[in-house]
């Protein structure tokens, strides 16, 4: 019984982690104006739409690694995770982006609160059963876990737009 516990600890803390970084990228986007958005992070690096477009897709591509759906918005892989900024492919409104950014994210929390603990530990659909059996790390929270680094990554280069 213990172990299951700790499982179940270990699930809401990763969970946890990603509804934070959530949060955060969520508020600033409430407090960045279309202009900063439109600015690069850095220069000569993405801007924040470019960003916010990737983190969606990426976003979005959990519900299939998972098993839980396929994308909400298939259109966004070419353009935000294929491509590089000034790939020339047109890119989705702002106002298009922050709602699907919404929308993905709604879709996943309603996914992850009916997983249980155990599928979290079990292949995710990316990996083999072969592979997945000699690295079970390889696992659906593993896939959230690096997911949520992922995000906090960008979410440095978001708050850079304050500055800009």
């Amino acid at each position: 019984m213990k172990a299951q516990t700790e499982k179940e600890l270990f699930v809401k803390m990763v969970i946890d982690a990603w509804e934070t970084q959530n949060s955060r990228i969520d508020k600033l986007l409430e407090e960045l104006s279309d202009e900063h958005l439109k600015a690069e992070s850095a220069p000569g690096k993405n801007t924040g739409v470019y960003l916010i477009g990737h983190l969606t897709a990426v976003s979005d591509g959990l519900l299939p690694i998972l098993g839980m759906r396929r994308r909400l918005y298939p259109e966004l892989e070419e353009v935000f995770l294929k491509q590089p900024e000034k790939s020339g492919l047109e890119k989705p409104s702002i106002a298009d982006l922050k709602n699907y950014w919404r929308n993905v994210n709604l879709k996943i929390r309603e996914y992850f609160s009916e997983m249980k603990t155990e599928e979290w530990f079990g292949k995710h659909v990316a990996v083999s059963a072969e592979d997945f059996a000699k690295d079970p790390q390889r696992n659906k929270l593993n896939v959230l876990l690096s997911r949520t680094t992922h995000q906090s990554y960008h979410l440095g280069q978001l708050i850079n737009l304050k500055k800009s």
